[in-house]
């Protein structure tokens, strides 16, 4: 297994509140009250990192993502607070990308300028759409208005950002969807995520599914279109969801996609931290109010496991056939410490089959194997020997 030495690790930092819950968001966020404890949650987060880093050591952080949530409630004073000591804990790599996830209906000029001043060198902004009545569908507290102000403050702040944006919404039309592509090419954004908006199981929309879906062939041909016309526009399609202009790839998400290691802290948290004993994998109590009780008692490091050999290749594929390109397939020594002979004969029978490429230092999905990517992923379940 190799060593977690001094290499570069990332930091992902959980804020768990947002004005409201959308109806088609099944990730861990809770609508703030009157009785959200700022101080205490961040001091929680940091006596979280303090035990992150008892297991993953005093490694350089090659970058840190704020998400949630609504990572943009945070108050100034209280994120330079979370900062100063995330600082004080870890070295930051040269050149560290830092990213603030942000909602237009949270945008205050001078709290996004706060940020920026506090070390933030990238926001990623959910806009989701600039048509108003798709907004009101999603649920969303902003409107096309301050969805566009919002993108002129963090190109005035960062020249680094991202928009998310979805697509195949409920009577969505391809005009609309048009309008939405031209408009976040137009924006400067230099990172692009388009979504399909799908029905998670325990959204509201799953519990009361909206009229007007589009049938699986136009939401492909939606896809078809955001491909294209992203690609007309310069933008690379390097992962599933992201496009990035040239030299812009989200590096934080590389990691990720890469089997990178990865310190997780906050409430809902996972982390993925390569020791001497194996792959561990970290996860925090969801509950906001739980989680702040686990950092009053010290149980964060109760909450451990190591990835099985078994579900290795799974876990590795899962993440790098998510890039366009693929990674060298060397990568899978490299980060799992297992010889290729593991993988190989699933591999080799994926090749001949059309769905991986067959160029035997890289592991990449051919077209057609993107085509039914999770069909790919899913070959990997199964026995393998070490």
């Amino acid at each position: 297994m190799p060593a977690a030495d001094q290499n570069p690790i990332a930091l992902y930092v959980h804020w768990p509140w947002c004005v409201r819950k959308c109806p088609y968001c099944d990730f861990n966020s809770h609508a703030a009250g009157p009785g959200l404890d700022e101080k205490r949650y961040l001091e929680t987060l940091l006596a979280d990192l303090d035990a992150s880093i008892e297991i993953a050591g005093r490694r350089p952080l090659s970058s840190i993502f704020f998400g949630g949530g609504t990572p943009s409630l945070m108050s100034v004073k209280g994120f330079e607070f979370l900062m100063q000591g995330i600082a004080r804990r870890l070295p930051f790599a040269e050149g560290i990308e830092i990213t603030l996830e942000a909602n237009p209906g949270t945008l205050e000029a001078s709290r996004f300028a706060g940020y920026a001043a506090n070390g933030v060198n990238r926001f990623s902004i959910g806009v989701q759409s600039f048509d108003d009545t798709h907004l009101k569908t999603l649920g969303r507290i902003h409107n096309r208005a301050q969805a566009l102000e919002a993108v002129q403050t963090a190109a005035r702040l960062v020249d680094n950002f991202n928009l998310d944006v979805m697509y195949a919404l409920p009577r969505q039309t391809m005009d609309e969807l048009e309008s939405d592509l031209r408009m976040a090419v137009e924006s400067g954004a230099t990172h692009l995520s388009f979504y399909e908006l799908t029905i998670e199981e325990g959204t509201v929309f799953y519990k009361r599914e909206p009229a007007g879906l589009p049938d699986s062939d136009t939401a492909a041909q939606m896809g078809d279109l955001v491909q294209e016309r992203l690609a007309a526009a310069g933008f690379e399609h390097y992962e599933v969801s992201g496009y990035a202009r040239p030299g812009r790839r989200c590096r934080h998400n590389l990691n990720y996609w890469m089997f990178g290691d990865y310190i997780g802290i906050g409430a809902g948290a996972h982390g993925k931290i390569t020791t001497a004993g194996g792959i561990l994998r970290t996860e925090r109590r969801g509950n906001p109010v739980l989680y702040m009780d686990d950092g009053a008692n010290h149980r964060f490091g109760t909450q451990l496991s190591f990835v099985l050999v078994d579900s290795l290749p799974f876990e590795f594929m899962l993440n790098v056939l998510r890039l366009s390109e693929g990674v060298p397939a060397s990568l899978w020594s490299e980060t799992t410490g297992l010889s290729f002979e593991v993988i190989r004969p699933k591999v080799d029978e994926l090749r001949r089959e059309g769905l991986l490429v067959k160029d035997e230092s890289r592991l990449a999905c051919t077209p057609l194997g993107r085509n039914w990517l999770s069909t790919v992923q899913e070959r990997f379940l199964t026995d393998f020997e070490a």
